[in-house]
């Protein structure tokens, strides 16, 4: 068994504790060195999977608890009429979210995207490890819940929208 190229310190542990049952393999026993495999690819995909979440999570939580603390849940009415008020705050907002070329924003409402009613939308711009982690277009054209922080003076493409919601490190399908 070649222990090379583990990428951590736990898998190098588990390939030096099967050591003696791929001996066995070698005096006959082969359905133990797949099993063996079996566990060990097991092993690291689950993993990483949890990692992957936990990293989700972990980020989700933080923003939510900030945005708790603060107590800066905004309706997208509220952000409309008093933009002033929330500027450069973090807050958590419930709308509809349309991402297509030059037009990512969330609205007020599905109707107030499909008549393109920009001045009850904001432009929107993901965090780096959103954009990354999460296949964003199976947000699109669904109504998402989202924490960010709030610029009243960008206004997205052309300028056209009331506003952007920067860095969103929250998206998540509202019910």
């Amino acid at each position: 068994l070649k222990c090379i190229n583990w990428t951590s310190k736990k898998r190098s542990q588990i390939c030096k504790t099967l050591a003696p049952i791929v001996t066995m393999t070698n005096k006959g026993h082969i359905s133990s060195l797949v099993l063996t495999f079996i566990f060990i690819c097991s092993i690291s995909t689950y993993g990483q999977t949890r990692k992957d979440s936990a990293d989700k999570v972990d980020e989700t939580k933080m923003a939510m608890r900030e945005v708790g603390a603060k107590n800066m849940n905004v309706s997208l009415v509220n952000l409309i009429s008093n933009p002033e008020k929330y500027h450069g705050q973090t807050i958590q907002i419930v709308g509809y979210l349309q991402l297509e070329f030059e037009g990512d924003a969330i609205y007020l409402h599905k109707e107030d995207c499909e008549h393109g009613m920009t001045s009850n939308g904001f432009w929107v711009d993901f965090s780096d490890k959103i954009s990354k982690r999460q296949n964003l277009k199976s947000y699109s054209e669904k109504y998402v819940i989202l924490i960010g922080t709030f610029d009243m003076n960008s206004h997205g493409h052309m300028g056209l929208f009331a506003g952007t919601l920067k860095n969103i490190r929250r998206l998540d399908k509202w019910r």
